[in-house]
């Protein structure tokens, strides 16, 4: 059986999405046939060409808009197609009428314009997914809000979760932050909140990957590569993930407790699905509740560590291997 991986998005530019669709590449192996823009030179399957950035829940989408793609896809020597963000344009919805059987999985928690898209669509979603797609899923309770109507299976993001087990001695109060320098990511959040931790705890210390700023006291890192982003995470008491909405998963909360940091994150419904009760939640936007909750974790070295363990425990059910056994699973089920 030869799985095609569709994604709409720009494989060679940085997304969750773009992660999901190669990671689950990688764990499959040879019955793995990627599809869509940008496709790295080192990965089987079919590139579709260029992208062009738009605009779209609080970011910006790598996506193709070319209306000719649906030839391409039928003709890839695949049995089954995997279809991620199956509405998206222009990628996704060739796929859907490729002529081939279809898993589709939806990734994102829409909001504004796109969320009332959804609303409107709500009652014909699944005419409008088509008769060539066998099944459907969703990455999050939180992700699976808009297939109101259509049945669908929970099936979580995935991570290489042992590679941020790098046995690194931690800093202690130290903190981490990781992801875009944009207002969705909460970065100003966390260094509204910064002078009050270190008021509390002038030894506490902060790194920021993604980002870039002037800022005395904080180290900023920038974009860093896998390696760095593993032992930076697995150095640091504290993880924290002050985002402020547009998430539908939270992979951050899951390399940061794979990685043994205690992690702090906002109170966001689809956060509160990855992090159960393994995490120490604050209030979403709140820079007073963040510094609060960081606080109390340097005040109590014994709660950091055990929420630390706890959380590399919990994350382990976020494994690829386990992912991708639930999508085996569904593959063949749509080819039987």
């Amino acid at each position: 059986m030869r799985v095609g991986l569709v994604s709409p998005y720009d494989l060679s530019k940085p997304g969750g999405v773009q992660a999901q669709v190669l990671g689950l590449a990688d764990t499959i192996g040879t019955d793995a046939y990627v599809i869509g823009p940008g496709l790295p030179a080192d990965v089987a399957g079919l590139d579709l060409g260029d992208s062009v950035s738009v605009p779209g829940n609080g970011s910006m989408a790598p996506i193709s808009l070319s209306l000719r793609l649906k030839r391409q896809i039928a003709d890839a020597p695949v049995d089954v197609l995997h279809v991620h963000e199956p509405l998206m344009p222009t990628v996704s919805w060739s796929a859907l009428r490729a002529g081939k059987p279809v898993v589709a999985t939806f990734h994102a928690d829409p909001s504004g314009a796109v969320a009332a898209g959804y609303r409107f669509i709500s009652g014909y979603l699944r005419r409008l997914l088509g008769p060539n797609v066998k099944a459907v899923s969703a990455v999050s309770r939180t992700a699976g809000r808009v297939l109101e109507g259509v049945d669908y299976q929970l099936v979580p993001n995935g991570l290489d979760v042992g590679t941020y087990e790098r046995g690194l001695d931690r800093v202690p109060k130290s903190v981490s932050f990781l992801g875009r320098d944009e207002p969705r990511k909460g970065l100003d959040i966390l260094i509204e909140a910064w002078p009050t931790v270190l008021a509390a705890h002038p030894d506490a210390s902060l790194r920021v990957m993604g980002g870039r700023r002037d800022l005395d006291g904080v180290e900023f890192l920038g974009r860093v590569d896998d390696e760095t982003k593993a032992g930076v995470l697995n150095s640091s008491d504290i993880y924290v993930a002050p985002n402020t909405g547009g998430e539908s998963f939270g992979i951050v909360l899951v390399e940061g407790m794979a990685a043994g940091a205690a992690v702090v994150c906002s109170d966001l419904p689809a956060f509160k699905d990855v992090g159960s009760d393994v995490v120490q939640y604050f209030e979403t936007g709140s820079s007073v509740d963040l510094a609060r909750s960081v606080i109390e974790l340097m005040n109590d070295a014994e709660l950091t560590a055990r929420l630390g363990r706890a959380g590399q425990e919990h994350s382990k059910q976020f494994s690829w291997d386990v992912v991708a056994a639930r999508y085996q699973e569904l593959y063949e089920s749509v080819l039987s």
